[in-house]
């Protein structure tokens, strides 16, 4: 990746996340990509809608390509972040679960339970969700329906679970 072409994740958490969120920015940079870091700024307690309400705004709005938060469950920050059109915020508690958020629902918000993952299971988790793209196809049509409340639903199943 060059410096021009540097992809912006910006990445959040509230103060259960707090520690592991460095270790992800971390990652990040030594992937290539610029981290925007939105808080929280320790381990003081803090309120989880407070970070994941920028965020969200940063995808939602396309300031943002993807992002990633961090809380102690995941729930509270997943919640917030997909009552925001065009987010697609996935709770990955495992490698395979990142992967199949980004190939069948083109998550662009990864939300990692940040006291329910190793570091190591989080650095697999950001590596598998970054690295992993959009399969398209059937899966296109089913996420294109999630913001167009006026769709009229005719499909009648494949026969593929995602």
């Amino acid at each position: 990746m060059t410096d021009q072409a540097r992809e912006t994740i910006p990445i959040a958490s509230d103060h259960a996340g707090f520690e592991l969120k460095a270790k992800v920015a971390a990652q990040l940079e030594k992937m290539g990509y610029a981290v925007q870091d939105l808080g929280a700024k320790s381990e003081d307690p803090s309120d989880y809608p407070d970070y994941a309400h920028p965020l969200a705004e940063e995808v939602s709005t396309g300031q943002a390509k993807r992002g990633i938060l961090l809380c102690g469950s995941g729930i509270g920050v997943d919640i917030v972040a997909n009552r925001y059109p065009h987010v697609r915020a996935a709770l990955s508690w495992m490698p395979e679960i990142a992967e199949l958020s980004r190939r069948h629902n083109d998550s662009n918000v990864l939300v990692i339970p940040a006291r329910f993952v190793s570091d190591y299971e989080a650095a697999e988790i950001v590596d598998k969700w970054i690295n992993t793209k959009f399969d398209g196809g059937r899966h296109a049509r089913r996420v294109n329906k999630i913001d167009n409340d006026n769709v009229e639903s005719t499909d009648q199943g494949d026969g593929n679970a995602s």
